[in-house]
């Protein structure tokens, strides 16, 4: 599990199926695993419209199960998804868009109820949500507009389960999941005729990983992808951890975040620079330029070169020099976001670095919990799903829904990578960019769109910059990553403004992808 990455543990238990019917069961050899029964509900469509820019959009939303199966065609997962098609659009030309969440172990629910879809859970300005939760129209947020929209919840999350005599191990890991989405997309695209259409992949935080690795197998195995977004990207995982000695990726790549959110709250020593985004600009030039040059010296780097930078990390991050040079100028996320706010006795959000909270141990190293969570947002999510799926969308099923998973699939996580197409052998923390470089590569038509927000302390931008720029394509097809940056953090679509933003760059990015 990567502990940068996820949320806290999962808030929805499982409940087991009661079955109407006992039947006598044969006996079975000690080892034999068990028959996992397929779960319960049938597939809902309903049919609604939504008042977006003036016109009257009348879509169906299909709720339900895609059946995957195993190596000897034997089925292994029941994967939940909803489905929101434009009524009497042409197949053709229509786009879809398959999305989806990362962990490992979430569901789909929170790109599903904040983002893109014809609704989402009300937020006030800045993203949090004050009780009673409500759904509204998306007016400002959905894509529908643009492209039809699949949500897919993992096996194991959401209402996706694994069935028949289906191992964990199967599904539970970087390559594994990746071959599983990938089946689902392709048996969605036979099942609803739509092979022809311009095809999007849509994934955010570890879904990024995700999205990078099924691109390309998606274009080996013959399915033509027209864009890949990718929100608040996880692409290199070994540059979002603290670093181990001799590895300073993730020091270098959390620099700006930490100076973007010191900016927001105004602890910056001096004037605070009028504009963030001219000041990010030199935060970039310092982190990938002096400050990476000297963490390459190590220990070898001379006592006055190190108060020197200590004095300027002061200057771009407000933390007290003395406590930059004790961190021998290196400040890990987590006690950032203890040591910003210290002296008002707050801690600052990790995924979110604009919130803050309090802790009940006001000396420790790092926080205790995140405080972005802690705005109703997971109550809120969890509660109006719940009530939207059987209500709305008609879908009746006894089993819960499991809007995270990390104690089951999280921890179960094979993080090692096949030998694969892409050359890596066996590595230990996943790195996708052969992947995406690699689809790029083969099909020079695909464009990727990558989002960032400012203020996110767990996929921080420069980091993303950094990957993305280290891809190795000809210099012929650089153009087609771009890139779009946001006043929020991690969960973009949250803050009002940069959901709006969104999904104007959103739509510009679909129009040029499938229309090039």
């Amino acid at each position: 599990m990567i502990s940068r990455l996820t949320m806290p543990a999962a808030f929805v238990t499982l409940v087991t199926l009661a079955l109407g019917l006992t039947l006598p069961m044969p006996a079975r050899a000690a080892d034999e695993p068990a028959t996992i029964p397929l779960p319960g509900g049938k597939t809902a469509v309903t049919h609604h419209r939504l008042q977006l820019d003036g016109r009257t959009l009348r879509y169906a939303a299909t709720a339900g199960r895609t059946t995957l199966f195993d190596k000897e065609n034997a089925p292994a997962a029941n994967v939940f998804s909803v489905a929101y098609t434009l009524e009497g659009a042409s197949h053709r030309t229509r786009p879809v868009a398959f999305l989806w969440n990362g962990g490992p172990g979430s569901s789909s629910l929170w790109l599903h109820m904040g983002s893109f879809a014809p609704v989402r859970v009300a937020t006030n300005g800045t993203g949090a949500i004050v009780p009673p939760s409500r759904l509204v129209d998306n007016v400002d947020g959905t894509l529908l507009g643009s492209t039809d929209l699949v949500f897919i919840d993992a096996p194991g999350t959401g209402y996706s389960r694994l069935v028949g005599k289906a191992k964990k191990e199967q599904f539970y890991g970087v390559d594994q999941d990746a071959r599983a989405f990938t089946q689902f997309i392709e048996r969605w695209l036979t099942a609803n005729d739509r092979w022809g259409s311009p095809k999007l992949l849509i994934g955010e935080s570890y879904g990024t990983t995700r999205a990078a690795n099924v691109v390309d197998r998606l274009q080996v195995d013959g399915v033509s992808v027209n864009g890949v977004v990718l929100i608040s990207s996880a692409l290199d995982l070994s540059s979002l951890d603290p670093a181990l000695p001799g590895d300073d990726a993730s020091n270098i790549s959390f620099l700006p975040t930490e100076a973007a959110v010191a900016w927001y709250h105004d602890a910056l020593p001096g004037p605070k620079p009028p504009a963030l985004e001219p000041f990010l600009d030199r935060v970039r030039a310092f982190s990938g330029g002096p400050y990476a040059t000297a963490l390459l010296r190590g220990d070898a780097l001379d006592v006055a070169t190190r108060h020197e930078l200590a004095a300027q990390l002061h200057g771009f991050i407000g933390l007290d020099q003395a406590y930059i040079e004790r961190a021998n100028l290196r400040v890990d996320p987590s006690r950032f976001e203890m040591e910003l706010q210290r002296s008002s006795g707050r801690i600052t959000g990790r995924l979110d670095g604009r919130f803050n909270g309090y802790d009940t141990d006001r000396n420790a190293d790092s926080p205790s919990y995140d405080p972005t969570l802690d705005a109703s947002i997971q109550d809120a999510f969890v509660s109006e799903f719940n009530r939207y799926i059987r209500d709305d969308l008609g879908f009746k099923t006894e089993d819960r829904y499991l809007a995270t998973n990390y104690g089951d699939v999280g921890s179960a996580w094979n993080l090692t990578r096949d030998a694969g197409d892409v050359g890596l052998g066996n590595v230990q923390l996943p790195n996708v960019l052969p992947d995406l470089a690699q689809a790029l590569t083969r099909n020079p038509a695909l464009r990727v769109f990558s989002a960032n927000g400012y203020y996110d302390l767990a996929t921080p931008f420069f980091g993303t910059e950094l990957a993305l720029h280290h891809l190795g394509i000809d210099p012929a097809l650089r153009d087609h990553v771009t890139f779009g940056y946001y006043p929020s953090g991690h969960m973009i679509y949250l803050e009002a403004a940069s959901r709006r933003k969104l999904r104007g760059d959103i739509e510009n990015f679909i129009a040029s992808a499938t229309h090039p």
